[in-house]
């Protein structure tokens, strides 16, 4: 039961200057008189009538407030006032009316008030100290618990100064490059080694992470530019990077690269990002690509190599043959110094020159059934990369083996699966597209994991609304700057916010559901 408090509609009615309110006007089952969110706390306890109800967490405040009182940004509003309103969990069923008095029969545990577990939520310079108590409270929710234990382990990683997901970005904004060299690898896949022209170095990129590249295959400025994003294949080096392409059918900007690049060439580049990282402990690693898909996995390689690790590493590959297999010898070199590395090559369609043993390993496709026969263990953490058929027939396979979802990791260039509660159809079934009759002039706002490029139009209120009008995949919950289920990387630009949100993003991330474009953008959607 939802319960809000006549004295936050008195609170609310002065500060808003109106005079309009009705009973539910904030969606709640109870309005009463009292209980407070400053003083009521998560596990309370309360008769009312012949009811037994238990406070349980603050309300999830969702953008369908903002609907309900016409102010889009109540769902922020209510936080930062620490004025949220509670749910009470029924513990004895009864019946209960207007005019029941509400007593207090037991205290929760910690004595924690709906607001401080609300601000622990949603509010910057939380203490790990309090995530801690709030965890230790058992009438709090799983969803709530589950948010505030993902917090707690965020700030044992930023403690304990282990790389992570959320490390600095080495720069921002895009930065220029130059072509050191480029190096063929197989029939289809070149490498390009990249360094900065400002000769100020680098910051090594964490094994796994990508480079988001702008590249303009005409010198006519407007003739438009190209934005793709391709995985650091390399060791991490303080001086320079290196990508791994592979030639595309119809591939405007890998045929460009291929065909045209020159060394020499400059190039833009946004700081190396992305959470597909190697983790950190000693549960055996399990590497996992088809095709191209090697590259960051091989980044990974490199690093488990370098340090000389003593954690069981597994290398499975897949490709059609010895034409087509990039980085073979180089990954056979990094797995013959890791004491006890098990390599596993399937080819799809050997040639008459592959040999079973010193090329590959598997005449076949690789598959689930294939990592399973081979006794890769379960206990294992996994990386996968490759075509995405690929990656959800083997993630699949290991669900169906009882591996976990936490302990499988991909990586996805592509646009990422919409997020859109309450909504019905909220996954674009469209290409993403410039706006319908879209006659703007401001800034161009570049959407790179969707290859798409459109002037701003400040018709729309946030860059959110513009993506949607695109057709671009997003994610949101509250629309408001709250919940940060919409923060996106900023590759290039910066963005204006209105309202301002409640916690800022990580530093290189933009929150576009409250965000317009300040000048030219390029955000990773």
């Amino acid at each position: 039961m939802f319960v809000y408090q006549i004295e936050s509609y008195r609170y609310w009615e002065m500060y808003l200057d109106r005079d309009d309110f009705i009973y539910g006007q904030f969606g709640e089952n109870f309005t009463v008189q009292g209980l407070p969110d400053a003083r009521v706390c998560i596990g309370d306890r309360y008769r009312i009538g012949n009811a037994v109800l238990e406070v349980s967490q603050p309300r999830v405040t969702c953008y369908r407030l903002g609907i309900r009182m016409n102010n889009p940004q109540m769902p922020s509003l209510v936080v930062a006032h620490h004025r949220p309103g509670f749910y009470l969990r029924v513990l004895q069923e009864g019946e209960v009316q207007a005019g029941d008095e509400i007593e207090k029969i037991a205290g929760g545990p910690e004595k924690m008030t709906v607001a401080e577990i609300d601000g622990l939520l949603y509010l910057p310079h939380r203490s790990r100290r309090a995530l801690g108590r709030a965890l230790r409270i058992p009438a709090l929710s799983e969803p709530w618990q589950g948010s505030l234990r993902d917090l707690l382990h965020q700030s044992a990683d930023s403690a304990s100064g282990e790389p992570h997901a959320t490390a600095p970005l080495a720069w921002t904004g895009l930065r220029q490059l130059r072509v050191e060299a480029i190096e063929r690898e197989s029939a289809t896949v070149i490498s390009i080694r990249l360094a900065p022209t400002d000769g100020k170095g680098t910051v090594p990129a964490l094994p796994g992470q990508f480079l988001t590249v702008r590249l303009r295959p005409d010198p006519d400025p407007a003739a438009g530019v190209l934005l793709r994003s391709y995985s650091l294949s390399g060791p991490p080096a303080a001086d320079r990077y290196r990508i791994s392409v592979k030639l595309e059918r119809d591939g405007a900007a890998s045929s460009y690269l291929h065909r045209k690049l020159a060394v020499g060439d400059l190039l833009e580049a946004g700081a190396p990002r992305g959470s597909f990282v190697l983790g950190t402990g000693q549960r055996p690693v399990v590497l996992v690509s088809a095709g191209v898909g090697a590259t960051p996995v091989l980044a990974m390689l490199h690093v488990l190599a370098a340090q000389r690790s003593t954690r069981q590493v597994w290398w499975l590959h897949g490709a059609r043959n010895r034409t087509e297999h990039a980085f073979r010898d180089e990954a056979g070199k990094l797995l013959e110094s890791l004491d006890g590395a098990h390599r596993v090559v399937c080819y799809s369609n050997p040639g008459p020159d592959d040999r079973v043993g010193r090329d590959f390993d598997v005449a076949a496709r690789l598959t689930g059934s294939v990592i399973e026969n081979v006794g890769v263990p379960i206990d294992a953490e996994f990386y996968i990369c490759g075509p995405g058929q690929f990656m959800l027939d083997i993630a699949a396979a290991l669900a169906a083996r009882g591996i976990t979802p936490d302990c499988v990791k991909s990586e996805i260039f592509g646009p990422s699966d919409a997020v859109t509660p309450g909504v019905v159809g909220g996954t674009p079934t469209r290409e993403p597209h410039p706006p319908e009759e879209n006659p703007a002039t401001g800034p161009s706002v570049s959407f790179s994991r969707s290859n798409l490029t459109v002037a701003w139009d400040p018709t729309f209120g946030t860059l959110l609304e513009f993506a949607e009008a695109c057709d671009v995949p997003v994610r949101w919950a509250y629309r408001t700057g709250v919940c940060h289920t919409c923060e996106t990387g900023l590759v290039g630009g910066a963005v204006a916010y209105q309202p301002q949100p409640l916690e800022p993003p990580e530093a290189g991330n933009a929150l576009i559901c409250c965000a317009r474009p300040d000048g030219e953008l390029v955000l990773d959607l």
